[in-house]
């Protein structure tokens, strides 16, 4: 039997039967999360720290990208919570597009993101999702619903771009 043959199939984490305890749209964003996690950390397992910080083809780096996920994810919650971006998520915010971190500190920045964000997500699951909430300087209108499902799909969003720049990294090595 081969190694990948005794490996078990790979379950979606909205498959696991994890987060039973959270309502069904807090759970499903927990699940985002964690799928995130997975993605992130199988499509970037085999990449060099330089290449995490290159732009192939011009893309963005994945160091940008995760950077961004981890900040944003802090910043999305805070608007779902009420609040307003604090002087130190906004320099977090302006720090994103530069660094030199290792892909290792990077993931750990988002692991520990989303660590964090699943307790704050788990008390806005019994929230009421039509709450209104104001977003930035111009404090545009959204639900505390909809700034919990953002975080979810800008994830998404992002880890699809990982995804897609660590394929042409190793496409290019080819």
């Amino acid at each position: 039997m081969s190694d990948s043959a005794a490996q078990a199939p790979y379950i979606e984490p909205w498959l696991r039967g994890t987060h039973s305890d959270v309502s069904a749209v807090g759970r499903a964003v927990l699940h985002a999360l964690d799928l995130a996690l997975d993605d992130l950390t199988r499509w970037t397992a085999d990449l060099t720290d330089a290449e995490v910080h290159s732009q192939p083809l011009g893309l963005t780096s994945i160091a940008f990208h995760l950077r961004h996920v981890a900040g944003a994810t802090d910043r999305i919650l805070t608007y779902a919570e009420g609040g307003q971006l604090s002087g130190e998520q906004l320099a977090v915010l302006k720090a994103e597009s530069a660094g030199d971190e290792t892909l290792a500190t990077l993931l750990a920045a988002v692991e520990a993101s989303f660590s964090n964000a699943a307790g704050r997500i788990r008390v806005l699951a019994s929230a009421d999702f039509d709450t209104p909430r104001a977003v930035g300087r111009k404090q545009l209108a959204t639900s505390m619903g909809g700034a919990l499902i953002h975080v979810a799909d800008h994830t998404q969003r992002h880890v699809g771009q990982v995804v897609t720049t660590a394929k042409v990294l190793r496409a290019l090595r080819s």
